[in-house]
């Protein structure tokens, strides 16, 4: 069954990513049908309304998921002729909406959608905006247009209201939580999930809301302090440990997955000889205590390949964030050999 995943635009490579991983994780047969600036098509061969319900209590830069039910070009004429052929008899009340994908198409969506409802009601299907039985999504790329019954959407609102500022404790500087859960995601941990340089536990706090055991080490008491007021909050199962991420109390081979941000940055207050040393003696830890074949996310200012090869890793995927003028998020998909 041909599936669409209607990405968020909030950043190019990390939605995408996510969506893979999560799939991956949940043990789904599938293949990549197309990959579209802003929506990804999988072929799902199995369990799919298992696992299409895991993912939308799951996903972060997903807006919509979507049964396919026609693909084609992108002209109107091409579009009112995939709908008219692909779509279902209906005996319920419907929707009809068109989104385009970062201004991609010049077709007027409020036309469309009213085209689109008059290929329905000609089959005597009646159209209901405010409680649907069926809803039905057009998406227009660049060069594809994508017809199909919205099986499931995420609820993104519950992001906003875990903002870092609307936290018991606040510290800027710090991830949102979309693009946190995003890198839990991407880390593909099974139980748990550990962060050596914890800060305030943001990303701890997603990882807790998907079900998984947290495990944060932080060398700053005060930060340490904050996080455990935010993971009480949400009521997180977790646990904290003051220490230096570069001589880690963990025996080896221990950990499902880590994701981290570590401090960067000429305000960045950390106790370490320098950042050369910093990166070099967390990321050989990390390898250390991480179990065989498992994913490492690590945040920097800058590329730490040859610092990541080694300590052991493998290099999987590389994302940028543009964050301001001065500074970009590297964030490194690593795994250990």
């Amino acid at each position: 069954m041909l599936i669409a995943f209607e990405l968020s635009g909030e950043h190019r490579t990390l939605p995408r990513s996510e969506v893979i991983a999560c799939l991956e994780s949940l043990a789904a047969d599938f293949g990549i049908y197309l990959s579209l600036d802003g929506c990804l098509i999988v072929d799902l061969r199995n369990n799919v309304g298992h696992i299409i319900e895991a993912l939308s209590k799951r996903l972060s830069m997903t807006h919509h998921i979507i049964n396919v039910l026609g693909i084609s070009g992108i002209s109107e004429v091409d579009i009112v002729d995939s709908v008219d052929r692909s779509r279902p008899r209906i005996q319920e009340t419907y929707s009809i909406r068109v989104r385009r994908i970062k201004g991609c198409s010049t077709i007027d969506a409020g036309l469309m959608e009213r085209r689109i409802g008059g290929i329905f009601f000609k089959s005597g299907a009646k159209a209901d905006l405010k409680n649907p039985g069926i809803q039905f999504r057009l998406i227009l790329t660049e060069n594809k247009a994508i017809f199909g019954m919205l099986s499931s959407s995420i609820d993104r609102s519950a992001f906003e209201a875990r903002k870092p500022h609307y936290k018991p404790f606040f510290y800027p500087g710090v991830l949102m939580p979309r693009v946190a859960l995003a890198l839990v995601n991407i880390a593909k941990p099974e139980r748990s999930i550990f962060d050596p340089f914890c800060g305030t536990g943001g990303i701890l706090v997603e990882a807790g809301f998907i079900g998984l055991f947290v495990l944060g080490g932080e060398m700053q008491r005060k930060l340490l302090l904050g996080a455990k007021m935010n993971l009480d909050h949400y009521k997180v199962n977790y646990s904290l440990m003051f220490g230096d991420a570069c001589s880690m109390a963990i025996r080896n081979d221990s950990i499902d997955a880590v994701v981290t941000d570590p401090p960067y940055g000429r305000s960045a207050a950390i106790k370490a000889e320098s950042m050369e040393h910093l990166l070099t003696g967390s990321l050989k830890e990390i390898y250390r205590v991480l179990k065989p074949n498992k994913r490492a996310v690590f945040i920097s200012d800058r590329e730490i390949y040859n610092h990541a090869e080694k300590a052991g890793f493998k290099l999987i995927e590389l994302h940028l964030q543009r964050v301001h003028k001065s500074l970009t998020r590297r964030i490194h998909v690593l795994e250990k050999n």
